[in-house]
């Protein structure tokens, strides 16, 4: 009788393929909530850099604006005009020599 209940008791073995399949999953699964998680951190990382970098341009913008406004007001308190300094953008365009003649030429 001990052997019957022995037999009964006894779990139904699960195949070693399915094991390591299930064992490897799990792994898989470990490693992508991982990197998940650092891709998460590094992103909010990032936005917390270019947040603190965009309030200090909008900061820097914002003296400039004001500086030119006072310098204004001052100049024409004193009975003087403000000209503010000119934008420091160029354009510049290379020409294609035409049939290998160079555009210095």
């Amino acid at each position: 009788m001990e052997g019957v209940q022995e037999k009964k008791k006894k779990v139904p073995a699960v195949p070693e393929t399915l094991k390591k399949k299930r064992r490897n999953f799990a792994e898989l699964q470990i490693k992508r909530l991982r990197k998940k998680f650092a891709q998460k951190m590094l992103r909010k990382a990032r936005r917390k850099l270019i947040y603190e970098k965009a309030k200090h341009y909008h900061k820097e913008h914002r003296q400039m604006y004001r500086t030119e406004i006072h310098m204004a007001r001052m100049a024409r308190k004193a009975g003087n005009f403000y000209v503010p300094a000119e934008s420091k953008l160029a354009f510049v365009i290379r020409i294609r020599g035409i049939d290998g003649v160079s555009p210095k030429a």
